[in-house]
């Protein structure tokens, strides 16, 4: 006898009990008592559409005395890998902990360039931006061990199955400390409290197999020759320069390494502008967002804070929701002094008051008309101009601009504005001026057409937050599709969001372990092996 999959419903109330489960499968399956040994559950998701949500679970049943045989642990199978060949990374974020992990798999030795702190210490950068409104432009809440991720919610949600093992990325973060929920549940998220443990976990264990991780260094200068990448000038947490030539080198800096951009820039490295979003982050009392999608006064037992993903197209641009957090927080994502960046978090039971999001506007090549002097940093020199209006209109610290939802729209001031999770506070400013013409105005219709399809969003009870500019990088590092090399620079390897790869945690780990995999083919074949 074979295992048999069953999809089954479970009242949210039901969710953890095992006799109801039992009662399910008898009306799904038929079986006898005698014939169901292990039952495991393969997939979990929350189905809304109805007048009460329920829980859909695909589940595995199988015969009396047979098991599952367990996942090989990956961990088990890494070898030291001290002495092996170097391989450069420069950024510690997912692509580039996940492509150190794919090395010493493959029997490379990682060698990680981090310009941030490692987590334990980079709470420090934060509490200052928070609390201080000070802005470390080499520790903050894109730059540090771990990336951006360590502080974004640790959604691991992704349309990009395809590119790469996701499983493996999955199991990886499983192994290294994350909750085993992720490994069923359709939207798996870790939390922003317990992914700095995954996180330090995952360091410690690059640097048992023998890798190098170098908090506090950061990437300078280059040496180049026409036709190649030769070696690149680190500069220590002393300040003092070494040079570090390897044999390849993985470029995995995250979508905010500016300064990066520029480096290569000046070594004539090709890039080139792409298109990205930009717009506000949207805060709601997660209460509202609740009646809204589950159609429940109060949420009920075992039903998690619900979230909304929205889209519209005005005017030949897409307007849409992006990175969702339940039950989340506002948080400040400046990197350098002078800016005012927002982004969203969310704590592993997302238990916070608010609901917030990401909404914004695509940006197309036409749209940076504009900045065209600036080339392939059109982009770069449109989120500067709107980060830096943004914090001209606040009073010189991180607290940012805001208005109510209802405000926003119709172009007016608040008065007063309602209660938030930012913790730098907010300023009521005219944000309809602080926007271009054009972000706003599609902005303001979006939300016209989100209140329309969902009854309620549109409330004075939401804040607008300015300004929510990095969801992407505006700028592309080319690399072959086959080899993932720079065209021009053999020994470059663009990796992540910050090459223009990866929208996510999941998707830039996925694209780490595809960068090390050919990282490693190009060294076996040019020594021959």
């Amino acid at each position: 006898m074979t295992a048999t999959t069953v999809e089954i419903k479970l009242p949210p109330t039901e969710l953890h009990d095992p006799a109801a489960l039992a009662r399910a499968l008898d009306r799904q399956t038929k079986l006898r008592p005698d014939q169901i040994g292990e039952v495991q559950i393969d997939r979990r998701s929350i189905d809304a559409r109805g007048s009460r949500p329920v829980f859909r679970l695909r589940v595995n049943v199988l015969p009396p005395g047979e098991a599952t045989t367990p996942e090989s642990p990956y961990l088990a199978g890494l070898r030291d890998v001290a002495a092996a060949t170097p391989v450069t990374i420069i950024g510690c974020g997912p692509a580039g902990m996940f492509a150190a992990l794919e090395l010493i798999e493959l029997g490379l030795k990682p060698i990680i360039i981090e310009r941030g702190k490692d987590v334990q210490q980079r709470r420090r950068s934060l509490r200052a931006i928070q609390q201080f409104g000070e802005v470390d432009p080499e520790s903050n809440y894109c730059f540090g061990e771990g990336g951006a991720g360590t502080y974004s919610d640790g959604k691991l949600y992704t349309r990009s199955l395809k590119r790469g093992n996701y499983l493996k990325a999955l199991h990886l973060l499983a192994e290294h400390g994350a909750q085993q929920d992720i490994l069923i549940d359709a939207h798996p998220h870790i939390g922003s409290n317990k992914l700095p443990k995954v996180v330090a976990n995952m360091r410690q264990t690059i640097l048992d197999r023998g890798g190098e991780i170098r908090f506090g260094h950061k990437l300078v200068d280059l040496e180049r020759t026409p036709g190649d990448l030769k070696a690149l000038v680190i500069q220590d947490p002393d300040g003092a320069t070494y040079r570090l030539e390897t044999s390849a080198y993985i470029l995995a800096t995250g979508h905010s390494a500016r300064d990066v951009y520029e480096l290569l820039h000046r070594h004539d490295v090709r890039m080139e502008a792409k298109p990205f979003a930009l717009g506000v982050r949207i805060e709601h009392p997660q209460s509202l967002i609740d009646q809204i999608q589950y159609g429940q006064k109060e949420r009920e037992e075992n039903l998690p804070a619900s979230s909304y993903k929205l889209v519209s197209q005005v005017k030949g641009r897409g307007v849409f929701s992006f990175c969702m957090c339940p039950g989340g927080l506002v948080v400040p994502a400046a990197t350098s002094p002078g800016e005012l960046v927002v982004n969203g978090m969310s704590l592993s039971r997302r238990d916070s008051p608010y609901a917030n999001s990401g909404t914004v506007v695509a940006v197309e090549m036409e749209d940076l008309q504009p900045y065209a002097k600036h080339g392939v940093f059109a982009g770069l020199a449109l989120q500067r101009h709107v980060e830096q209006t943004m914090f001209g209109a606040g009073d010189g610290t991180q607290k940012a601009p805001a208005a109510r939802l209802t405000d926003f729209v119709n172009r007016k001031v608040s008065s007063s504005l309602p209660a938030t999770s930012y913790i730098p506070g907010l300023l009521a400013a005219p944000m309809h001026d602080l926007l271009p013409n054009d972000i706003y105005g599609r902005l303001q219709q979006g939300i016209k057409d989100f209140g329309r399809k969902m009854h309620g969003y549109y409330t004075e009870e939401a804040n607008v937050i300015g300004t929510e500019s990095r969801t992407s990088s505006p700028v592309r590092i080319p690399r072959d599709r086959k080899t993932y090399q720079h065209p021009d620079l053999p020994a470059l390897f663009p990796c992540g969001e910050g090459a223009g790869f990866a929208g996510g945690i999941l998707s830039a780990a996925m694209d780490g372990q595809n960068v090390a995999k050919s990282v490693a083919l190009a060294l076996s074949a040019r020594s021959g092996k």
